[in-house]
């Protein structure tokens, strides 16, 4: 087949799915992958499964450490050459590493370095075009016109395989460079290690030190067409080991190097159809790595794979069922998409995994999952996984969140934690909100008294963030710890959280002292400015003050008092009378979302993106914010800001997210505020009403209830909520209730084109009013 052909082709096959989704636009056929792709969002395209172990997705480039924010997913829709395809990537983190084991298929002569994009032929990339590109849940495919080959990927819960078709009679090959890595710098890859078995199969491991310090990942190959030579590269020893595969010839039972820079080339001649590739990866050993291989199937059936995992993408899409604009529709089905692929699966098919210590363990009962970004995720992703997922699939998570604590060598619950290990980033103990939440809402299959014993050994861990100063002082002091009002505020809701779950269990005494400790936010308000800051250990305010400032290690997280100063969710009535009440916390509101931000620069914060004036979409300290005016009685002003948050942050375009996913929570963000509500405060069992941005939707809920959302008069000119009924009585209050989500029923909105300024304006109509 020659390369044109290849090329129309990959325009034929995807002009074909574009008319299937225009005529059965099921949930699957809605999603679009690429969104995220381009500007800030830090998606992958490739193929992985619901919470799957392997993400299998083409990586563009790889950057040193200083260049690599943008490139955190390995790829980047607006480059012009793919180095290959690697088998473990973050789905939108604000930080970059895995791009593990990765592959390249070539013809003719070999190149073992990756070479320059702008100089075509000068190594092992190769340049492809995005009009031959095909991306769907589990599936990606690619033509690389410089290496002759259209490929084909998929994944399961624990393999990828590839399908490559080269071109013509040209001799096939498939590079193996265990040196490429996100995130690169020199020196990241402490000790590799690459064999090749008699029969073909190739296994090996590498440790890295990059975000996550002495991380092991071991991995298994097999082809389905015989190996007819096979080199291996040791690039800075200048070592070769050369095997061939020819009658009459006995090679050794195993080929094996090892050594910091390793490559592998496999060469299988003229193939007279697809060459397939199944790779399997495993923390524990290479042994692992072979049983994973085969869990799925033992064979190297593309098609069957692929199908197992599209069904099992339908599936989990299937619990949300939307009818709205193909705009909309694709964009809200993406975010759902965005919000399954972690945390994911960890453990083994024998259920072993490394653990925090590096240890391996043996999970007893549940599924280890890994990748927790926890200071994002406990906003919207965890509790909407609560809805959308089994109660299996979370309550594995809380299991697996108990289970790194009891590994962990300071006895606390993760922060941000991948691949079993913790990286220490950002702030917070924000697995708390998560456990708690989960119990509350009914999650079981956890032992709750060891998971508050975990919870509360995190919150009172002196040595961590400053803890040891904030239980004596109430508040972290500025002089002794960067970021100290961000680690207040967001230690004073975890708190909270606790003393949640505490009452719960009828554990008096702890969620007497997790109450009082919940208050300290008042101890970094400043009524004087009215805004959080940070105060030293002499209790007096730091300054100079700024609250548009932003700097890393400075008072605030990735924000600045703007954004932090809201941050109270367990006490929102409580920070808008500080604030001066109602009509002064609308004002505030106004002002920070019309913000004139001409003469500032923040181009030297990565994470700041996607500015509505003081207001930052793209970064998660914002994302309630809209819903306060709510709480201040205006909640059509929560309607108006929303519309204006959908129409500029989101888009179904590569460049369609404003800021980092970051593991789903932007995604989840917009899939409750489509619905039309979003917890606020997790852990508060409520939800706040905001608007709907879906004609219709139903929730297929876990339990095997179903509520459906309705939305009559829905358009761009009709912004505002009317008025809403829930089970076809009229509801004059601004929020929901779990319970009332989980019994099952209609909520109703009637949209309009002028707000509706008496509807849950009264106090006791407000989200977590706490008036008798």
């Amino acid at each position: 087949m020659r390369l044109g052909m290849f090329c129309a082709v990959g325009a034929l096959l995807g002009a074909m799915s574009g008319e299937a989704r225009a005529a059965a636009p099921s949930a699957y056929d809605a999603v679009d992958p690429f969104i995220g792709t381009g500007g800030k969002g830090h998606t992958f395209p490739g193929a992985v499964a619901p919470f799957g172990m392997v993400q299998l997705s083409p990586d563009t480039d790889v950057r040193p450490f200083k260049q690599s924010y943008d490139w955190a997913a390995g790829y980047r829709h607006d480059d012009p050459t793919i180095l290959g395809f690697s088998h473990t990537h973050f789905s939108g983190a604000g930080h970059s590493d895995l791009g593990d084991v990765l592959l390249t298929p070539f013809s003719g002569a070999v190149k073992l370095d990756p070479g320059e994009a702008d100089k075509p032929g000068s190594g092992y990339r190769s340049r492809f075009s995005h009009e031959g590109e095909v991306a769907r849940p589990g599936y990606y495919a690619v033509t690389l016109s410089d290496s002759r080959v259209r490929a084909e990927l998929t994944a399961g819960l624990r393999t990828g395989m590839h399908r490559y078709t080269f071109e013509g009679k040209a001799p096939a090959g498939v590079l193996l460079d265990l040196r490429s890595s996100i995130y690169n710098y020199p020196g990241k890859v402490l000790w590799s290690r690459v064999r090749v078995a008699r029969d073909g199969t190739v296994t090996g491991y590498r440790e890295t030190r990059g975000w996550a310090p002495g991380r092991k990942l071991f991995f298994a190959i097999r082809f389905n067409k015989p190996l007819v030579s096979h080199a291996l590269h040791d690039r800075d020893e200048a070592i070769v080991y050369k095997g061939f595969r020819q009658p009459g010839r006995s090679p050794a039972d195993r080929a094996q190097l090892e050594g910091r820079a390793l490559e592998g080339v496999f060469e299988f001649g003229a193939l007279d159809g697809p060459l397939i590739v199944k790779v399997a990866i495993s923390a524990v050993s290479e042994d692992n790595a072979l049983l994973n291989l085969d869990s799925e199937q033992a064979g190297f059936d593309f098609e069957a794979l692929r199908g197992a995992t599209r069904a099992a993408w339908e599936q989990a899409l299937g619990a949300v069922e939307l009818d709205a604009p193909a705009p909309m529709r694709t964009s809200v089905y993406t975010a759902l998409y965005h919000s399954l692929i972690a945390p994911s699966v960890f453990a083994d098919a024998d259920g072993r995994y490394r653990g925090p210590d590096d240890q391996v363990h043996e999970a007893e009962g549940f599924t280890f999952h890994s990748t927790f970004s926890l200071w994002d995720t406990f906003r919207a992703e965890h509790p909407l996984l609560l809805l959308v997922q089994p109660e299996k699939r979370n309550s594995d998570m809380v299991n697996s969140l108990l289970a790194s604590q009891r590994h962990s060598p300071y006895g606390i619950l993760p922060v941000w934690q991948f691949h079993g290990l913790e990286t220490w980033t950002m702030i917070g103990y924000h697995a708390v909100p998560v456990i708690a939440d989960a119990w509350l809402k009914g999650i079981r299959g956890f032992d709750a008294n060891a998971a508050l014993d975990a919870m509360v050994q995190s919150a009172t861990y002196a040595p961590y963030g400053g803890l040891g100063d904030y239980t004596s002082l109430g508040y972290v002091p500025i002089d002794r710890e960067p970021e100290a009002a961000s680690k207040t505020v967001e230690y004073a809701y975890d708190d909270w959280t606790i003393a949640r779950m505490a009452r719960a269990l009828g554990k008096e005494d702890i969620a007497r002292t997790f109450e009082a400790r919940a208050g300290n936010w008042r101890n970094t308000f400043d009524a004087k400015s009215g805004f959080i800051r940070a105060r030293r250990a002499d209790g007096a305010f730091r300054t100079p003050f700024d609250p548009t400032a932003i700097n890393y290690g400075s008072d605030y997280t990735e924000g600045n008092a703007w954004q932090y100063s809201w941050f109270v969710p367990q006490d929102l009535g409580g920070l808008i009378k500080a604030m001066g009440g109602d009509a002064a916390v609308v004002k505030k509101l106004d002002t920070m979302f019309d913000y004139d931000n001409s003469k500032l620069d923040y181009s030297h914060a990565e994470d700041i993106a996607g500015l509505i004036g003081q207001y930052i979409h793209g970064n998660e300290p914002s994302h309630h914010v809209a819903y306060m005016y709510s709480f201040a009685g205006a909640p059509w002003r929560t309607q108006a800001r929303l519309k204006q948050i959908v129409d500029s942050q989101y888009k179904p375009t590569p460049d369609g997210l404003s800021g980092n996913d970051d593991l789903g929570q932007m995604s989840s963000w917009l899939v409750f505020t489509a619905l039309g509500f979003y917890p606020v405060a997790p852990g508060s069992n409520e939800y706040v009403i905001g608007r709907p941005f879906v004609e219709r939707a139903a929730l297929n809920l876990p339990n095997g209830k179903r509520f459906t959302v309705t939305a009559e008069g829905l358009s761009d000119a009709n912004v505002y909520v009317g008025k809403v009924s829930l089970n076809g009585r009229p509801l004059e209050r601004g929020f929901l209730r779990h319970e009332e989500l989980l019994a099952g029923g209609s909520l109703h909105f009637s949209m309009q084109a002028k707000p509706n300024t008496s509807w849950a304006t009264k106090p006791q109509a407000r989200p977590m009013n706490k008036a008798p």
